[in-house]
């Protein structure tokens, strides 16, 4: 079992082996990256290798889609083909959360996501990932919402269908099945 925010030996070498088995399986999503280099990257940021951990423990399948030459950044973003199992029925903020008088939800989205070291992807974010592959096509996940829509009480969420990416809006107070929020990890 992992201890705070830092994994054991063990759990570092099984965390570390996923990843690069999921890399080495989908260098579509990651063309001119070599691994050697991330695996480097990855030893050097035991917390960021905790957040993957996490990011994986709920089902979200992390993977390397692409490096920031602005900011020399690898960005994992969860590559499940659905949206993640471990991170459904959420509402997608704290404040929803405590608004509900009823059948609240276990967490948010907001907080979780904070709790794991991880941000939400953005709108912009979502459309690149399903440049990537074919993501949430049972599911949907919430994405990051702007305050001119989240302030009177709404929040965002996208999924693909019709090979097409719809973002839709919903109440923040509202939680689904088949709804959770989908990550990104900056390293």
């Amino acid at each position: 079992m992992s201890t705070g925010t830092k994994l054991t030996p063990e759990q570092t070498v099984t965390q570390i082996n996923i990843l690069k088995n999921r890399f080495t399986a989908n260098m579509k999503r990651h063309v001119d990256l070599k691994w050697v280099d991330v695996e480097t990257r990855l030893s050097a940021n035991p917390q960021k290798l905790w957040s993957l951990n996490k990011m994986e423990e709920t089902g979200g399948e992390p993977d390397v889609v692409l490096f920031d030459t602005a900011s020399h950044e690898y960005h994992f973003m969860d590559c499940s083909t659905e949206s993640p199992k471990g991170r459904r029925s959420l509402c997608y903020d704290r404040e929803a959360l405590d608004a509900r008088k009823e059948n609240k939800p276990q967490h948010n989205v907001v907080d979780l996501a904070a709790e794991m070291g991880i941000e939400l992807l953005s709108e912009e974010q979502y459309r690149y990932l399903q440049t990537l592959g074919r993501f949430d096509e049972k599911t949907s996940s919430w994405i990051k919402t702007p305050e001119q829509i989240r302030k009177p009480g709404g929040a965002l969420f996208a999924d693909f269908r019709y090979d097409t990416v719809f973002v839709y809006h919903n109440g923040a107070q509202s939680y689904y099945a088949a709804r959770a929020f989908r990550g990104l990890l900056k390293l």
